[in-house]
């Protein structure tokens, strides 16, 4: 264990309700940054976390980010950025922190158990609240790491950038164009030497993990018209080329019932895997049944651990998520829609370039569509994307994170990737040119972004004293493998 550490976990332990009691007053500010009428809830919420590191002598700022797209009567939420200690010690590295103050809707009619914006925590230690563990509980980890180190007396081992956002929830609008600004030399961010963000999750319930990949995602629109209005199926039916009949044989090219993509030259796009990285898999504490379970079914494509998590995490998927414009409330309606679109997306992993995905997609629609020999017009185009993110886990950002984890847990972390994506990763990586770690606090069963949302009260107070020994350990890492 690194050199007072001892007296740090007793400090966290002894204000552990006191911490608990600052993520409670968190998750009471409805920070709702998809509802316009709630922006000033997500701008107290800002400003909350802010009147909190000031207090603890962090020098902090609450930089504006102008108007928000779209909506140029709203204000984006400031970015709060901050250092501490205030001033810099040039003898310590320098370690950038993210994490996000906004939250996902909430309402009790939803299915909540308990009222979402009032935390609640059970006999079993669970802490139900909007925001627990995504990312206010994460988030606060950095700010009661900080608090406990000044209790037990023990100096803090690096210099702390932080940067936290209020809309990351709603696509970090205004963000990345702000921090490749602060990465310039001469600014806010410049002199970081590595970067951790907490805004993800254990893989499963009982062991810690270190997040080193992200897949992409790439998402597409496939609109089809004819007729200038709804038809009558019964006046035109069988008279008409339907557009909702062309959208249906398009859209059942592109993946069969296995989740193989059907689009000529994806495969050849993607990394091929090697034996090193193939070895990580084997001893990762991951079980069928811990998909059944997620699942709520037996319904999984491969029967064995490792292929199914490379499905999930190192090879691309192709999803199917909706039509817009057909028919779909309970009952029948014999319309024949004029318009339909279809959506679908692609999670996209090493090598593949985003330019060249969309090349083989909008190929592969138009000659579907081509084939059809339709009178219909198609229009196939990209609504968003996001890049894939890979770190090397050798790193020594990544090494320290790994003793910190024994040192808390008594257990070595495994080393994931994840399906989904965090675009703010990639954008600190290119920014910085930085090594950026993924150190999860929460686990696989906090239900972010659904309803009765908690964060375990285990997890809170030692992911608390994880983020502290982390930075005890980076300071000591030799730089082998930067």
């Amino acid at each position: 264990m690194a050199p007072n550490l001892a007296s740090y976990f007793q400090a966290v332990d002894a204000n552990a309700d006191a911490f608990i009691h600052r993520l409670a007053e968190a998750v009471a500010i409805p920070s709702v940054s998809a509802e316009d009428a709630r922006r000033p809830d997500v701008v107290k919420m800002g400003l909350f976390l802010k009147a909190q590191l000031e207090a603890l002598g962090a020098k902090m700022e609450a930089r504006p980010l102008g108007k928000q797209p779209g909506k140029e009567h709203l204000e984006l939420p400031p970015a709060i950025i901050g250092r501490y200690p205030a001033k810099k010690d040039e003898s310590k590295r320098t370690i950038l922190v993210y994490g996000h103050y906004d939250v996902q809707p909430a309402n009790l009619s939803d299915g909540w158990r308990t009222e979402p914006f009032k935390l609640s925590v059970d006999d079993k230690g669970r802490m139900y609240g909007r925001g627990s563990t995504d990312d206010k509980g994460p988030v606060l980890g950095w700010v009661n790491a900080i608090e406990a180190h000044q209790k037990a007396g023990v100096d803090f081992p690096v210099n702390l950038l932080m940067c936290f956002e209020g809309m990351e929830e709603y696509g970090s609008e205004g963000l990345d164009d702000f921090i490749i600004a602060e990465c310039k030399p001469g600014k806010f961010f410049a002199d970081a030497d590595a970067v951790c963000i907490s805004d993800n999750y254990w893989l499963g319930t009982e062991k810690p993990c270190l997040t080193y990949g992200l897949r992409g995602c790439s998402y597409y629109s496939v609109e089809i018209s004819g007729p200038g209005q709804d038809l009558h199926s019964g006046v035109f039916g069988g008279t008409a080329q339907e557009p909702m009949t062309d959208l249906m044989r398009v859209m059942s090219t592109l993946v069969d019932g296995d989740g193989k993509i059907l689009i000529s030259g994806i495969k050849e796009l993607v990394a091929p895997l090697t034996k090193e990285e193939q070895s990580l898999y084997k001893d990762i504490a991951f079980t069928m049944d811990n998909l059944y379970e997620s699942l709520g079914s037996k319904t999984a494509i491969f029967p064995d651990k490792e292929s199914t998590l490379m499905a999930r995490w190192r090879y691309p998927s192709l999803s199917l998520h909706g039509i817009e414009g057909a028919f779909s409330a309970p009952g029948a309606k014999t319309v024949i829609p004029a318009k339909v679109t279809g959506k679908f997306s692609i999670r996209t992993v090493p090598n593949m370039e985003p330019a060249e995905v969309d090349k083989l997609v909008y190929a592969h629609v138009t000659t579907a569509f081509a084939a059809l020999h339709s009178k219909n017009t198609l229009n196939c185009h990209l609504q968003h994307s996001g890049k894939w993110w890979v770190a090397s886990p050798k790193h020594w950002n990544f090494t320290a994170a790994a003793k910190a984890v024994e040192s808390v847990w008594h257990t070595q972390p495994d080393l994931t990737r994840e399906g989904g994506s965090i675009p703010v990763t990639l954008t600190f990586e290119q920014a910085t040119g930085k090594n950026v770690l993924l150190l999860p606090m929460g686990s696989s069963t906090d239900a972010a972004h659904s309803v009765n949302e908690k964060l375990d009260r285990r997890n809170y107070v030692e992911g608390i004293k994880l983020l502290g020994a982390y930075l005890h350990y980076v300071a000591e890492e030799p730089m082998d493998g930067a």
